[in-house]
């Protein structure tokens, strides 16, 4: 993952409701949630939350996809792996440790 996108990656979840609102995504999986199941389920306003996605969009983290009327919010579990990697590329100076496989989250395999 280039450094850049590790930087803004990091900034965008370095706040509670953008944490909590990827977190969410994290939970309803490859399906997604609406912008107002977030707000609502989450207690965020309506233009609080507009700017947060937006913030999470731009570091690649979630990506939007319109249905009908509804914009559905997803996680972007490539870039959510690619990250975990970048951080612990180095663990253990290389050698083999017990940190958990990311890329078996959501089932991947």
């Amino acid at each position: 993952m280039e450094q850049n996108l590790v930087v803004r990656a990091l900034g965008a979840l370095a706040h509670d409701s953008r944490l909590a609102i990827f977190r969410a995504l994290v939970v309803a999986g490859p399906s997604g949630m609406a912008a107002g199941e977030i707000a609502q389920r989450l207690g965020i306003a309506p233009s609080s939350l507009s700017f947060h996605l937006k913030d999470l969009t731009h570091a690649d983290l979630v990506a939007p996809r319109q249905e009908g009327r509804f914009v559905i919010y997803t996680a972007n579990f490539e870039a959510m792996n690619g990250l975990i990697g970048f951080l612990t590329e180095n663990c253990c100076a290389g050698a083999s440790c017990a940190t958990s496989n990311p890329a078996n989250c959501c089932g991947e395999e």
